[in-house]
């Protein structure tokens, strides 16, 4: 398997800052690296450096792409006579709540999808929650103000900061049941090729029962406990775009180097 980074967007011999640690150590543990320029290929240019060895597995490290561009990528991977470890449809499954969560319902916040242009009060009528989390498909509003929404009426406020504040609402709009949740208790698991992994070593059953309901080769999930101390699941993502957080980088390329159970 090849591993591949952005570059740095003023010296394209060197890995972006953010991912810097992280090439370094795969370098050292043995993986073969490359590195791109995201702004290039964000142009529609793609070459790599070292160039890509014909017939390897790619795994991504890097941004986050829409859909669109994951697909782009892919192909572009795929010119080179290599291919990624994951495809589009997978990345799409992990990357966009809707994708994920009827697989996950037992697990995870009640939750109403709807378009941008939806009601959002007449979508959650009847709910009766004690309050509403607000999201798009992928992400939250992170600024002072936060996601969740007191009443119903107040949603329709918190869409028009993600929309201010990221640009656009990315496939529509999730609201989520408002659950009491343990503060500081959220823990990153990684799934790959089916087997589930912790900083710590364990995992608890709750990754193990998704690692075998995802069609994914590599995805990251986000456990928090209940204010009742039951974990709940609050997000999937791919594994290429997904931050260590608090991973040692050597455990994680432990694990990236790791053979199926």
């Amino acid at each position: 398997m090849q591993l591949l980074f952005p570059c740095d967007p003023f010296n394209k011999r060197l890995a972006d800052e953010a991912y810097g640690e992280e090439y370094d150590a795969a370098r050292a543990a043995g993986f073969a690296c490359s590195l791109f320029s995201f702004e290039d290929f964000e142009a529609g240019q793609f070459k790599t450096q070292p160039a890509l060895a014909a017939g390897v597995s790619v795994l991504y490290r890097g941004w986050m792409l829409t859909p669109d561009g994951y697909a782009r990528l892919h192909q572009a991977i795929a010119g080179q006579d290599c291919a990624m470890l994951t495809s589009p449809a997978q990345y799409r499954h992990c990357h966009y709540l809707p994708e994920w969560y009827p697989l996950c319902e037992e697990f995870t916040p009640e939750t109403v999808i709807v378009a941008r242009d939806a009601d959002f009060a007449a979508a959650v009528e009847g709910k009766n929650w004690p309050a509403y989390f607000v999201k798009d498909y992928v992400k939250s509003l992170t600024t002072q103000r936060g996601s969740v929404a007191a009443t119903p009426h107040e949603i329709a406020e918190v869409v028009s900061l993600i929309e201010r504040y990221r640009g656009a609402v990315e496939g529509g709009v999730c609201i989520r049941k408002f659950e009491q949740l343990q503060a500081n208790s959220e823990e990153r698991y990684f799934v790959l090729r089916g087997q589930a992994f912790g900083r710590d070593g364990t995992v608890p059953a709750l990754v193990h029962a998704l690692a075998s309901r995802i069609d994914s080769p590599f995805f990251s999930v986000d456990v928090v406990a209940s204010s009742e101390g039951t974990r709940r699941l609050i997000e999937l993502g791919d594994g290429q775009v997904s931050d260590r957080k608090q991973w040692p980088v050597e455990r994680f390329m432990a694990m990236l180097d790791s053979r199926p159970a």
